[in-house]
């Protein structure tokens, strides 16, 4: 019976140091400002306002999805872009805003040929712009129309060093990039005429 009884105050213990462990190692950062879990962000929406219209429209990628929204861009045209994160009906930008050091967008557009300029007011310390406001000139929305032409947006948590620079890559352009760090967030989204 004592056997039974140290077993089961044993198990328990584990039980009890797994959970334990299993809770704190979700904090990625002490900083309490950046308290941003991927797993809580539902949505990544991009609000795009055509300069030439003024009218915005709203694309949203939901995490998890296995579809993605379809961004329509006219060719020669300039749209001025913001990033909108959300968990639930909760707007979770400011948190970014908030741990804006921590944070990084890069915005790859694998068949397209667009201009894009970091327009953000705030800077990070190191001078880089995160991306969540851009100004997005289209010069060809979609470079070849057998191939699907996307935006892959990704957010980086805590890169050791960015740059806003662009290089091509394929057909496309990739806006930024970094080093180290891991990723908060990506979405996908199609792009078309």
């Amino acid at each position: 019976m004592k056997n039974i009884f140290k077993n089961t105050t044993l198990i328990l213990g584990l039980l009890i140091i797994a959970f334990s462990l299993s809770v704190t190692s979700c904090n990625r950062s002490d900083d309490e400002s950046d308290d941003l879990p991927q797993e809580e962000l539902s949505d990544v929406l991009l609000k795009v306002t055509d300069v030439a219209t003024g009218v915005p429209v709203i694309y949203d990628y939901q995490v998890n999805s296995t579809t993605n929204p379809n961004v329509k861009l006219i060719d020669t045209h300039t749209y001025n872009v913001e990033v909108i994160f959300k968990n639930g009906e909760e707007d979770a930008t400011q948190e970014i805003k908030d741990a804006i050091d921590a944070h990084f967008l890069v915005f790859n557009f694998p068949n397209s040929d667009i201009a894009l300029t970091r327009t953000d007011a705030e800077t990070r310390k190191d001078g880089k712009r995160v991306g969540l406001k851009t100004k997005w000139v289209v010069n060809k929305a979609v470079k070849n129309a057998s191939t699907e032409s996307q935006l892959v947006l990704t957010l980086y948590h805590e890169a050791v060093s960015v740059s806003e620079a662009s290089s091509v890559s394929g057909n496309g352009v990739v806006f930024g990039s970094h080093t180290g760090g891991e990723t908060d967030a990506q979405a996908t989204y199609k792009i078309s005429n």
